[in-house]
């Protein structure tokens, strides 16, 4: 029990930083996420621009942009809503996490 009593603050001061470095990690982690969730929406914005500019059209649908421009998209991961409006007028486009 000596042992116990003498060794408190350095129990606590372990258990102390190992939270703070498991708060840390996942804080990481999620904010690499939003990043890859960020630059999947940015390269579809990248590939309709591309398409208008080449083709003077938006394209009708992503499926066009994978086949035509080679887009990958991780549908695993994500969920791409994209609604055109009319071939001269950007889609709306929202990437979302699963």
């Amino acid at each position: 029990m000596n042992w116990l009593k003498e060794n408190v603050f350095s129990i606590l001061l372990f258990f102390a930083v190992m939270g703070i470095m498991l708060y840390g990690f996942n804080d990481a982690a999620q904010s690499s996420s939003e990043e890859q969730m960020r630059m999947t929406e940015d390269s579809l914005r990248r590939a309709v621009v591309s398409c208008y500019a080449l083709e003077g059209r938006y394209p009708p649908n992503v499926d066009y942009l994978q086949q035509q421009y080679g887009l990958q998209i991780n549908e695993k991961k994500y969920i791409v809503h994209y609604e055109i409006f009319a071939e001269n007028i950007m889609p709306d486009i929202t990437v979302l996490e699963r």
